[in-house]
């Protein structure tokens, strides 16, 4: 039977500070740095670990080129190898070697760069997510890295067929594991992005992945800084699936209070509240 995982630990797997810290996240003066952040799950489960997302890995951070010229100095990654999973499970007192099963919102650069560094878990995605990372074509080349699975690892790609959640079709739930963990397609932001609901207690959090960058996305009434809406604009793959999700979110959010929090990959005030907690 399906239950509360032990623990949720909450990290930040990579800082970005790009320029433009009022129009990216509402505070802040126009010419300030923003603080952007790679906001990822590790899960206790009885059999081992389970990690959503990776941010930056040792590579990324080792070999900065890799993420390329664009990203780099345009979001301005710190890349400390302090802020990776790998040594962040390890100051947990956690072996990464436990580490059984990650499960990715989508593949892009700062979500999929820890993944080299868990060679033996299970990786769990959407298979149209695996399928667009793997045959992109020239819109989609700034967002994957190729280096980020050159190691080859041992992919669990989830169709669409499954259950209902809260309204949400084809949801998938997590073979093998004690802890209630559900993948849940969100495309719009990648072709076969997704988020991951875990049970925790008597309700759900979310993670939404990219499926909104910014709190006050899923609030009611609706709000987001000027530059975040026209950067998600820019980066997207299918705009009308991403807006319908997103406005799901925000119905979600205000019609289930009580019952799911969402959480997303890069608003940091999301990340210091439920650090704190």
């Amino acid at each position: 039977m399906n239950t509360s995982p032990r623990a949720i630990h909450h990290l930040n797997c990579g800082t970005m500070c790009p320029h433009g810290a009022r129009m990216l996240t509402g505070e802040g003066g126009l010419l300030e740095n923003a603080t952007l952040v790679c906001h990822c799950l590790l899960i206790e489960g009885a059999e081992g670990l389970v990690l959503v997302d990776t941010g930056f890995g040792l590579d990324d951070v080792r070999k900065p080129r890799q993420l390329g010229r664009v990203f780099t100095s345009t979001i301005r990654p710190k890349l400390q190898e302090s802020e990776t999973a790998i040594e962040q499970i390890r100051a947990l007192g956690f072996d990464p070697a436990d580490v059984r099963h990650i499960l990715t919102t989508h593949l892009d650069l700062d979500h999929a760069g820890g993944l080299p560094d868990f060679p033996h878990a299970d990786v769990h995605l959407m298979g149209r997510e695996f399928e667009a990372a793997m045959t992109h074509g020239w819109r989609e080349r700034l967002r994957y890295v190729s280096a980020h699975w050159a190691h080859g690892p041992r992919w669990v790609q989830h169709s669409v067929e499954g259950e209902q959640w809260f309204g949400f079709d084809s949801v998938q739930a997590l073979p093998g594991s004690d802890a209630e963990i559900l993948l849940i397609p969100l495309p719009g932001h990648s072709f076969g992005h997704s988020g991951v609901a875990v049970r925790d207690g008597n309700g759900w959090l979310l993670h939404c992945g990219d499926a909104f960058f910014h709190h006050g996305e899923v609030q009611t009434p609706q709000k987001c800084p000027r530059a975040l809406e026209l950067f998600q604009t820019l980066d997207e793959s299918d705009r009308s699936a991403r807006l319908e999700n997103r406005e799901r979110l925000r119905e979600l959010a205000l019609n289930h209070s009580s019952d799911v929090e969402l959480i997303c990959s890069h608003d940091a005030s999301l990340l210091a509240r439920y650090s704190a907690g």
